[in-house]
């Protein structure tokens, strides 16, 4: 824990941190001995979430409410940590709440998903990255989807997006990781998360988004977490999951256009209230 705070701290920022994968991680790296950033869209939430990790642990937090996919994001988040020694920053913000055909939304929903997946996790690298490089160390861990490894109805944006996010993590690992920061571009697959469960909920797939019973096939937050800081130093890219890491190499090892229109089969099956939840999702 000693040699983890010297590494990756004093400060970690977790953006997406009021619930989910995000809160996991904010919890994960307070129980290290690092102080915490939480950013989100609801303060009322992420003050309950930073309460629980002083509790817990002792460290200190600061909870800043910030709608990541604004314009003017990256001007709150660095004046809010303005003086803070930041070594570990985690980008786990970005699901899609929606999963609708790309036509019958309007393209502000698309263009609101790509600031907040792509140009504010590439400011927030650029500025915390930075003093890490000049540090010779610290981290970067950014979660992507396997959504992003090949296109699929109803994911335009989403996973256009989640791509980017993971060649931006390989690509700074290849410029940072020979100078001490360690950078790993997380790929999700189906992910036990609020916002998972409200989308299931919605289509029919999960009787409410409170109800207890396991997503089939999908992992915990914990489980993500756990995976990740247990393969920080393996970057670049990391697959959460033996299906995830399996499905990969099935989809790597075929023409895309036949990956194409193996993801627009899965996708139907998993949303389909009919039929077991299977696909990828973050």
């Amino acid at each position: 824990m000693t040699g983890f705070a010297e590494r990756y701290g004093p400060w970690a920022i977790v953006a997406g941190a009021s619930d989910g994968v995000g809160a996991a991680f904010a919890g994960a790296m307070a129980e290290r001995g690092l102080n915490v950033v939480l950013l989100a869209r609801r303060q009322g939430l992420l003050d309950e979430v930073a309460a629980g990790i002083r509790a817990e642990t002792g460290v200190e937090t600061l909870a800043v409410a910030v709608d990541l996919a604004d314009e003017g994001a990256m001007t709150v988040v660095a004046d809010a940590t303005d003086g803070l020694d930041v070594g570990m920053l985690i980008y786990c913000a970005g699901a899609d709440p929606n999963y609708e055909p790309f036509l019958d939304l309007p393209i502000d929903d698309a263009l609101t998903m790509v600031r907040r997946n792509c140009v504010v996790p590439m400011q927030m690298c650029h500025h915390f990255a930075t003093p890490m490089r000049a540090r010779g160390k610290g981290g970067i861990v950014l979660l992507s989807s396997g959504a992003g490894l090949v296109g699929a109805s109803n994911m335009v944006a989403y996973a256009a997006t989640k791509a980017f996010d993971m060649v931006m993590a390989e690509a700074l690992w290849a410029e940072l990781h020979g100078g001490g920061v360690d950078v790993l571009g997380l790929v999700l697959g189906l992910t036990d998360t609020p916002a998972l469960r409200q989308l299931l909920a919605k289509r029919g797939v999960l009787r409410s988004a409170d109800d207890p019973a396991p997503i089939p096939g999908a992992a915990t937050a914990g489980e993500v977490v756990a995976d990740a800081l247990a393969n920080l130093q393996n970057g670049p890219t990391w697959f959460v999951g033996e299906q995830l890491r399996q499905g990969s190499m099935q989809l790597g090892s075929i023409p895309r256009s036949d990956a194409v229109r193996m993801m627009v089969q899965q996708g139907a099956a998993t949303m389909n209230p009919s039929t077991p939840v299977q696909e990828e999702s973050h």
